[in-house]
């Protein structure tokens, strides 16, 4: 990792494969909720379309894409909507995770709230996910050893 070999070749696929691998992620994170996938598939898919970027281009080019200091707030905003859901759900009467306590506007039946919480729960999972992949490859890359 200490040295860069800089190719074109590299660097235009997974350039080119890089917003596919975002845009399937984005779809498993969605569609998780009601199919095989979820929040922590959609997460490492994201994280492996942003490292494919890192290892093939550099830090240069990859500090257009996600930044390094942003990945730590990134993965704690991700644990603040999973848990925020839940506390939501408890301020509001019911169990830890309780999606019909949920207040989302509307009117909705049990079975459309529980959609949305789930939702709401793969989204938080998927960016905290995402966030602390990424995070573990820049500390891998530079070369620091937390013990």
């Amino acid at each position: 990792m200490r040295t860069q070999f800089e190719s074109p070749i590299v660097l235009l696929g997974s350039r080119l494969l890089s917003p596919y691998i975002m845009l399937f992620g984005i779809y498993v994170i969605f569609h998780g909720h009601y199919s095989p996938g979820g929040g922590f598939q959609g997460g490492a898919l994201l994280a492996s379309s942003v490292i494919l970027i890192r290892l093939s281009g550099g830090r240069i080019v990859s500090r257009l894409q996600v930044r390094e200091f942003f990945t730590t707030p990134l993965a704690a905003i991700g644990v603040i909507v999973y848990f925020g859901t839940g506390i939501v759900s408890i301020l509001f009467g019911s169990y830890f995770l309780d999606y019909e306590a949920l207040p989302f506007p509307g009117g909705l039946d049990p079975a459309a709230l529980r959609y949305y919480g789930i939702l709401v729960i793969e989204i938080g999972i998927g960016i905290a996910v995402m966030a602390i992949l990424v995070m573990i490859y820049d500390h891998m890359a530079r070369g620091e050893d937390y013990v």
